[in-house]
C-alpha cells in the first residue's frame, strides 16, 4: 500500500525482454540500505517488485519486471532509457499518511487535455474513459502516475468525460507530473472509497 506521496523521482536506465516479461532497471536517489529483493516499490502508479539491485555512484540502481498485461493496460509499455518515473516505497506500519491510500493497482490510462497557468501553479485537464467516470468527483482523490492529487473539476465536452486537478510548484518541480503536455498519457487509480461507494450503489 501506497500514499500517493512521491519520495524520489526515477530514471530508467535499461530495457529489456527476457522470458515473455519487460525488465526495467530503474536508477534512484534511495539508499540501497533501503531496497531488498521481493520490495515493492510503485512505479507511476504501478506497483512492481525488485528482482535486483544495488549500489551505484548516485544511491542504487533496482531492477524490476513487467508482464504483458501491465505493459498493455498501463503506459509502461512506452517506457524508454531515460524516462524519469515517480517512485514511492510501501508504507511500513507506523508512516504517516499524507495523501491517500493508492494501491499501485492502475485503473486505466488517461490523456492529457491541456495545461493551464494559473499564476504559479497550473491546472491540468485530463480525458478519462466513460467508465472511469463514475469514481472521479470533484474534492475527491485521484492518483495520476502515482501522485496524489485532488480533483478541482469534472465535466463532459464533446462526449468525452474530463476532470481537471492543480497542481503546486513543489509537485511540479519534483515529479513527473512537470512534465505533462497535451497528448501525454498517464496511468490512473481511482479513490478505493469511491469504487465501494460506485458499487454499493450500483447492488441497490
Amino acid at each position: 500500500m501506497f500514499t500517493g506521496l512521491v519520495t524520489d523521482l526515477g530514471r530508467i536506465a535499461d530495457v529489456k525482454d527476457e522470458n515473455g516479461m519487460r525488465r526495467f532497471r530503474v536508477e534512484s536517489a534511495y539508499s540501497v540500505d533501503d531496497i531488498e529483493m521481493g520490495a515493492s516499490i510503485m512505479h507511476s502508479g504501478v506497483c512492481l517488485t525488485v528482482v535486483g539491485f544495488d549500489q551505484n555512484d548516485d544511491g542504487c540502481w533496482f531492477d524490476v519486471e513487467a508482464v504483458q498485461e501491465t505493459l498493455d493496460r498501463t503506459v509502461l509499455g512506452q517506457w524508454r532509457g531515460g524516462t524519469h518515473v515517480n517512485l514511492e516505497q510501501s508504507l511500513k506500519l507506523g508512516d504517516k499518511l499524507g495523501g491517500h491510500f493508492v494501491f499501485g493497482h492502475v485503473d486505466c490510462v488517461g490523456e492529457v487535455i491541456s495545461v493551464t497557468p494559473e499564476g504559479g501553479s497550473r491546472r491540468i485537464r485530463f480525458s478519462i474513459p466513460d467508465s472511469m467516470s463514475k469514481y472521479v468527483a470533484e474534492k475527491g482523490s485521484i492518483a495520476i502516475d502515482g501522485v496524489s492529487l485532488t480533483v478541482a473539476a469534472v465535466g463532459v465536452e464533446n462526449n468525452i468525460d474530463w476532470f481537471e486537478v492543480a497542481v503546486i510548484p513543489h509537485t511540479w518541480e519534483v515529479t513527473t507530473i512537470g512534465e505533462m503536455k497535451p497528448g501525454r498519457k498517464v496511468n490512473l487509480e481511482a479513490d478505493m472509497l469511491a469504487r465501494y461507494v460506485a458499487r454499493m450503489l450500483n447492488k441497490e
